[in-house]
């Protein structure tokens, strides 16, 4: 094997020979060396929301007269060139390092200081040109919001819409199908399948919500805060300016955040946001094992809908058929609830001024939106768009559901309903026959009072 050319780097600690044709420098390489816990790198949407920021930062620091115009336009162009994913190869700093993030924000500052110097008519230092007027305690918080931003509203929104939507067309075409309804799993007042479909819309279309209330406490950035908060080495104009170029390059209304101290010391808002994925996996772990219920069987189950057939079921059992997707969507919702339960530990792990959990916060929130938006589209796409209602079941099942009797309540009263309907399950003969027996309403006012289908528009039987 030929022996791998090298390069000598420098730093504060002294020289480190790093690969001769990797873009990042001596405290990338010191990263790479310490840091090896997670196996994977920092997620490119990550490195994104970096880029961003350096790109930004190099525009108003030149705007404001900090760097001259030819160091401006290099580091503005490098760092775009990082922010679309040109590089991420260059960004191979273990996502567990140290707590503040400044092992990526140093790899970021090295990789674009190096390209913005390719020309060789530029001298540009990772710290002093990249990160003017910045500290990774405001450039990581900053990229945790901005990423967390963007992927809540490039992908998980628009995926939890389809999702809505979806579940409103089927809720439409199926609002013709009575079913059987359970409460604790035990047969209960019939509805449609329709608002069995609609009901979950309305959860995913309030998860949606709760999401964008807590995405917008992300739009108030620690940028400008540089190390503690308190602005030490940046313009007085910078934050502002900051602010409001990076709203016009993503199309979020940024602003500085009014206590830059807190939005250092906390990552309150990201830890509700990360809480509001919770919510969001909760309902569609929620729809995700209603759906495997009411597809169990063929024959021994519900059997009320049939799910696609996706693959077979079994490597011993012929003609099995599971429910793939469902069963998919719940473990990746299991996932989102457990990664919220270290966002949250990470954000009680703040000591002072800094939180030093914050590679963790900005990974897992992340992860959690990307399984989120992934998860939602499958279900969407492959089970509910695709399943199919068991109709002459649902409507048997309907008919011989003993929970008819309610509508008689106001009628005969509860006690010589409740009498009906277990006389009605002891035999295993339909309601409408014993109450037959059992009461003297004309057979028409029966029909009517234990009609499945007017059953699902409540009301009292005097206002039909």
């Amino acid at each position: 094997m030929t022996e791998q050319k090298t390069r000598e780097e420098s730093d504060s600690l002294g020289t480190i020979r790093v690969p001769a044709d990797a873009l990042w420098g001596a405290q990338t390489a010191r990263a790479m060396e310490n840091f090896d816990l997670a196996g994977g790198a920092m997620p490119p949407a990550f490195i994104r929301a970096l880029g961003l920021i350096k790109a930004t930062a190099a525009r108003v620091n030149g705007d404001l007269g900090l760097l001259d115009e030819a160091r401006a336009e290099a580091i503005e162009a490098a760092a775009r060139e990082v922010a679309e994913g040109k590089h991420d190869a260059a960004f191979p700093v273990d996502r567990y390092q140290t707590g503040s993030g400044t092992s990526s924000n140093m790899n970021a500052n090295e990789v674009i200081a190096r390209l913005a110097s390719r020309s060789g008519d530029l001298d540009v230092h990772p710290n002093d040109h990249v990160n003017l007027g910045q500290s990774s305690n405001d450039t990581i918080p900053t990229a945790i919001h901005l990423s967390a931003l963007l992927a809540l509203r490039e992908s998980l929104q628009p995926a939890l819409a389809h999702l809505a939507t979806v579940l409103r067309e089927r809720a439409t075409e199926l609002d013709d199908v009575v079913k059987t309804g359970r409460t604790h799993l035990m047969d209960a007042m019939p509805l449609t399948l329709g608002q069995e479909f609609g009901a979950w819309a309305t959860q995913v279309e309030h998860a949606g919500k709760r999401l964008e209330r807590a995405g917008n406490e992300l739009c108030a950035i620690a940028q400008g805060g540089t190390a503690i908060g308190s602005g030490i080495n940046t313009h007085p104009a910078f934050a502002a300016a900051f602010a409001r170029r990076l709203g016009v390059l993503t199309g979020i209304p940024f602003q500085p955040a009014a206590d830059a101290f807190e939005r250092i010391a906390a990552q309150d808002p990201a830890f509700n946001l990360s809480a509001q994925c919770r919510g969001a996996a909760v309902v569609l772990l929620k729809i995700a094992n209603d759906l495997r219920w009411m597809n169990s069987g063929p024959n021994a189950g519900l059997g009320e809908i049939r799910l696609a057939a996706l693959q077979p079921g079994s490597s011993i059992m012929p003609g099995k058929v599971n429910p793939v997707i469902p069963e998919a969507v719940a473990m990746a919702a299991a996932q989102v609830i457990g990664l919220d339960a270290a966002v949250a530990t990470a954000a009680q792990s703040g000591s002072f001024q800094l939180n030093t959990m914050l590679p963790l916060v900005a990974c897992n929130l992340l992860e959690s939106e990307r399984l989120l938006a992934a998860a939602s589209l499958s279900l969407a796409d492959r089970a509910i768009r695709t399943l199919e209602p068991m109709r002459e079941r649902l409507a048997d099942l309907a008919a011989r559901n003993t929970m008819l009797v309610t509508a008689l309540n106001p009628v005969i009263g509860y006690s010589a309903a409740a009498k009906i309907a277990i006389e009605a399950n002891e035999s295993g003969r339909p309601v409408i026959d014993v109450a037959r027996e059992r009461t003297d309403l004309e057979e028409e006012k029966l029909r009517a009072l234990l009609d499945p289908r007017r059953l699902t528009r409540g009301g009292l039987p005097e206002a039909d």
